[in-house]
């Protein structure tokens, strides 16, 4: 493959010199790391060049097979590509190549990992989660998915793009592709084999499952039972509030005419919530072991639960300043290196019947396409719907098989073998049920799963406990990926729901606005349809066939809206629909709205007060730093009488606070202190064992009020030197609606706790509270010193972007070399700027804003993106993180589309030629 070289990284190295300094002095670092491991006397292999040799080229021209016409590859400063091609086939083709280019690394343990297949490049220490995700399947999914339910049409783009990926690996080492194969040469003999299409399909199934809605909630309800009552676990999982937060789609009903969904008719009386109630008392403690075997499956998109969400909204022309649609999305994933997205331009010179896309956006590495953005005559946005697409199921099994309505049914099996580098092969033998894999099979815990665990009492004979099968949506064959090119080129909202039919999973809010001035919304999904008494919120009996799925929500009946009377559309994983107004399960799990209501709050100020909406104010609403919680609580914080000078003095901070939680705020810091110890207080101590995750200093008392300061500090510096364990909940905008519905009552259960050591137990709210703002002082003072005018929120929350593979294992040098921060970070949890932390493990940054964008529909070359990170996915690339100061400050860069724009923002092109 012959290519004329040249030095790709970029312009922005000539600006700015200290940071090609500090990228040198990592360069130097990785050498050093490099060279220990392999041996003083390999050192000097392991040089500079040797690293810079896997540095794409973006000048010149490069041969590739396959090509009908030259392709031309413009890449901006930040390295980001526009593809221009005359054929679908040299459009993708080249659209593999270029990733492969940046990302190839990222690209290679995504697939190995959706195979389950991490062992054959990391070793024994992936073998558990090699095993798990065999179970699932998601491989033999995707594969099926191929060979009998996508287009011929899709296939060949699929195709396309794995030629474009292998003709860049062809002839090259290990060495020549990623620094990151080096490291990994070292220790075993791994080589990275040719991409296949179905690779970039299986992608899709690591996507829906972290976006695969209350698995997590399902167990944690089934855990509580062993502590507490039917009516205190509800008071922990409230009723979402309707009147409060507003849903998505603000009417409809089943039309009694055409008996489908209309978001345009008003629901008569006699349509009322048809949600099943609960089906039984669930799993005992024992479930808390699949509990921790989901945690250690790898997590590409963040954390699991209510972290898991993003904004996007969009305004109708008549209220905007440009009077045409505004569209914005930021999806909340977790912060990782590189950036889970990849902004791309994929452009047809000329749209025709064999050249048929003209868009641009992000896309995934290793997925064809563009998954959010916009084409030339409509923009979208996604976030998570939410929907509940999984349930656990209990399973009566024997020798035999399992019983299913008084029979034996026998499992299907399979075997699969997982190779090991450095070790000897593992075989696993896979059992199914109607139900779906045995994920019990997993685990010398889990197979003790459902010991004295009855289900409704339905099974007393059951002893010896259950098995326990997933079933799950994502586990049939689905279109998901024709949908991606479908949206890709769609024209108007027809053609946009017709290509949202095939979106099953993962269950997406889908909003569009489109040139002549149309705004829309779609719920798309394959959503289950449960029978009356099973909502899905507990483990059910597999052996029952009541408790079966019932099919799934026909695609015309579920939830749309389209130019409504507002004028806009919010979509921030809030209730798509008030159960109320809709007759089919959704979820009993929604988020609970502090984000999608503070959105629709500030677009309808503006609005009302007859003012128009700008570029600048989405942008600005996307860093709104507002908390929820803190206007709800600190008036009542100020009020309590504290009689210690330490920490009155740290209470005074809350005087004059406007709730906004910039990084230089030192009132944000100690509200969130407060607010994690009201947590703890309150709730942690009164959840069983098996929720307890690591804490961080909030396991041990700090001494009592009267101990010297000194004392107190130095107990709880101590504390936060060693890990605990605590029931602590995570403090997301469930706990929002949680502590919100009691503040009312002062005397309520909740606010009561036991005495500590020698402090006085906790009698109402008010006693809470003192204790929680006394705890929270000496944390801080641990943390951030005992002055508090040094205090910032910032210096607390901070952001740190590590390398998925050997940025996290790999040894303590080549981390610090291939990772990258901190950053000191604003926002916070349920904040439009959701710059997400947990509470039960402390302040860091644990999902993110992944990116950020605001689309001018119609008008496109004045758009705005940005990414977390930067374009490439080598560690000392000058586009490494070249966005990530700018994302941290709330900027944006101009987006450009049309052939004017983009040739003006060239700096790089390079020509692939047959």
């Amino acid at each position: 493959m012959p290519a004329n070289t040249t030095d790709s990284s970029g312009p922005s190295d000539a600006k700015k010199p200290g940071r090609k300094k500090g990228r040198r002095a990592r360069l130097l670092v990785l050498v050093l790391v490099l060279a220990l491991v392999a041996g003083v006397g390999y050192g000097a292999y392991w040089s500079v060049s040797t690293v810079r040799a896997s540095y794409p080229q973006t000048t010149g021209s490069i041969t590739l097979d396959g090509l009908s016409g030259d392709v031309e590859v413009k890449r901006d400063s930040y390295g980001i590509p526009q593809i221009y091609a005359d054929s679908d086939a040299d459009l993708f083709r080249a659209q593999g190549f270029v990733q492969a280019q940046d990302r190839f690394w990222e690209m290679d343990v995504r697939r190995h990992m959706t195979s389950g297949r991490l062992s054959e490049m990391f070793g024994s220490g992936q073998v558990e989660t090699d095993a798990f995700l065999r179970t699932l399947g998601w491989r033999q999914v995707a594969q099926k998915e191929y060979d009998e339910v996508l287009d011929e049409s899709t296939k060949k783009n699929l195709q396309s793009y794995a030629e474009g990926v292998n003709a860049y690996l062809k002839g090259k080492e290990g060495r020549d592709i990623s620094v990151e194969y080096a490291a990994l040469g070292l220790t075993n003999d791994y080589k990275p084999g040719e991409w296949t299409p179905v690779d970039s399909v299986a992608w899709l199934k690591a996507m829906a499952w972290d976006l695969r809605g209350n698995m997590q909630d399902e167990i944690d309800r089934s855990l509580l039972t062993s502590r507490l009552d039917q009516d205190q676990i509800e008071d922990l999982y409230p009723d979402y509030p309707y009147k409060q937060n507003k849903p998505i789609v603000e009417q409809g009903a089943i039309s009694p005419v055409t008996g489908k969904f209309d978001p345009e008719a008003t629901p008569s009386d006699s349509v009322g919530s048809t949600t099943p109630q609960g089906a039984g008392e669930g799993l005992n403690t024992q479930l808390s072991a699949l509990s921790d075997t989901l945690d250690e499956i790898p997590a590409l998109l963040g954390p699991n639960g209510n972290g898991i969400g993003s904004n996007s909204w969009v305004v109708g022309g008549d209220h905007t300043t440009s009077g045409k649609a505004l569209l914005a999305n930021d999806p909340h994933l977790a912060p990782m290196l590189p950036s889970l997205w990849y902004q791309m331009g994929l452009h047809c010179r000329k749209v025709s019947a064999s050249c048929q896309y003209d868009t641009a956006g992000y896309t995934f590495s290793g997925m064809p396409g563009v998954i959010i953005g916009h084409n030339q005559d409509i923009a979208w946005g996604l976030t998570n719907l939410g929907a509940d697409v999984t349930d656990l199921f209990l399973e009566k099994v024997s020798d035999g098989g399992y019983l299913y309505d008084g029979e034996t049914k026998p499992f299907k099996t399979r075997e699969e073998t997982i190779k090991v580098a450095g070790g000897r092969d593992r075989t696993i033998t896979v059992r199914e049920t109607n139900n779906g894999p045995l994920v019990s099979d997993r685990s010398k815990e889990l197979d003790k799963v459902g010991q004295k665990a009855p289900v409704s009492n339905a099974a007393p004979d059951r002893a010896d406990g259950y098995a326990v099968a997933l079933k799950w949506t994502a586990l049939q064959p689905g279109k998901s990926m024709d949908a991606v090119f479908a949206i890709n080129r769609a024209k108007d909202f027809t053609t946009f729901r017709a290509a949202a039919q095939n979106f099953e999973v993962p269950s997406q809010n889908l909003i569009y606005a489109d040139t002549e001035g149309n705004i829309g919304y779609q719920a798309p999904g394959r959503i289950p349809v449960r029978s009356a008494g099973f909502d899905g919120t507990a483990p059910a009996p597999g052996w029952d066939p009541k408790y079966a799925w019932k099919g799934y929500i026909p695609f015309d009946e579920l939830p749309y809206e389209y130019n409504p009377d507002r004028g806009y559309i919010v979509t921030a994983n809030q209730a798509v629909i008030d159960e109320k107004k809709y007759p089919y399960l959704l979820t009993k799990d929604w988020g609970y709205g502090a984000r999608s209501q503070r959105i629709n709050d500030l677009l309808a100020q503006k609005i009302k007060g007859g003012e128009k909406v700008s570029t600048d104010d989405m942008q600005k609403i996307q860093m709104d730093n507002f908390s929820e919680i803190a206007a709800l609580l600190v008036p009542e914080l100020k009020k309590i009488n504290i009689p210690d000078p330490s920490v009155r003095e740290a209470q005074k901070l809350l005087d004059g606070w406007d709730y906004t939680q910039e990084p230089d705020s030192a009132a944000a810091a100690y509200f969130n202190g407060v607010w994690r110890n009201i947590l703890k207080l309150a709730f942690g101590n009164k959840l069983p064992k098996e929720m307890r995750v690591k804490g961080d200093c909030l396991n041990v008392p700090p001494a009592k009020n009267s101990g010297p300061a000194d004392a107190q500090k130095k107990l709880v510096r101590e504390c936060g030197q060693r890990d605990g364990d605590t029931a602590q909940p995570d403090g997301g905008d469930r706990w929002f609606q949680v502590v919100g519905d009691i503040m009312d009552d002062p005397d309520n259960a909740w606010w009561k706790a036991p005495a500590r050591g020698r402090e006085d137990a906790l009698e109402n709210r008010d006693d809470l509270f003192a204790r929680a703002m006394e705890d929270a002082r000496w944390e801080l003072t641990s943390k951030l010193g005992k002055n508090i005018s040094t205090w910032s929120w910032g210096r607390l929350h901070r952001l740190t972007l590590k390398n998925q593979t050997l940025g996290t294992e790999g040894p303590g040098l080549l981390q610090r070399a291939l990772n990258r921060g901190p950053w000191n970070l604003g926002g916070g949890e349920a904040a439009v700027n959701a710059t997400g932390w947990n509470a039960a493990s402390g302040y860091e940054v644990v999902w993110v804003p992944s990116m950020r964008m605001v689309v001018n529909v119609g008008d496109w070359d004045k758009s705005r993106w940005i990414n977390l990170s930067g374009a490439s996915g080598h560690a000392f690339n000058a586009h490494y993180t070249d966005q990530t100061d700018k994302w941290v400050d709330g900027e944006l860069l101009d987006w450009s589309f049309g052939a004017e724009a983009v040739d003006a923002s060239t700096v790089d092109t390079l020509t692939l030629k047959p």
